[in-house]
């Protein structure tokens, strides 16, 4: 017999991200994201952090205002994902995310082509880069849905 309480594919996925996420220096806000194409392969990751070559002491990781935001500097988990990817497109893919994408991030899914998000947290919902988000989602035929936690637990020791 088989094992019938292995993890489900958005398990496995939406827990890649997740784990991709504690590797964001950001002390607020972490943010993971996995790009899987139709064969359930996974194709690209990312998190939320500094650009290459910019290290990450030499700038500021608060909300401050102007320069000394890091709002300005950090590459999102969404944009990360994708301009890493090592293959040509990833159109027709899935993003699994676990904070939902703002507005930016929402144009790169768009144009690059990914038919669907799902992700695990929609904190800021009722802000207007969230709406603006759901409202391009819509237009552009892109589905998104919610990750419903199953509460299995998954202990990793290093």
């Amino acid at each position: 017999m088989k094992r019938e309480d292995h993890l489900s594919w958005d398990e496995y996925f939406m827990g890649i991200a997740a784990l991709s996420a504690l590797r964001s220096k950001d002390p607020s806000t972490q943010v993971g994201a996995c790009i899987v194409n139709e064969e359930k392969r996974i194709l690209s990751m990312g998190y939320n952090g500094m650009p290459h070559h910019c290290h990450d002491d030499e700038y500021p990781w608060d909300r401050g205002e102007g320069l000394n935001s890091k709002y300005l500097y950090v590459c999102h988990a969404e944009l990360n994902a994708i301009l890493n990817c090592n293959t040509s497109s990833v159109k027709g893919c899935t993003v699994y995310v676990t904070l939902f994408p703002c507005n930016e991030c929402t144009k790169a899914i768009i144009q690059s082509g990914i038919k669907e998000i799902v992700y695990m947290c929609d904190k800021y919902a009722d802000t207007d880069g969230v709406k603006a988000s759901k409202r391009m989602l819509n237009s552009a035929g892109v589905i998104y849905r919610q990750y419903i936690p199953t509460n299995k637990e998954v202990n990793i020791k290093l």
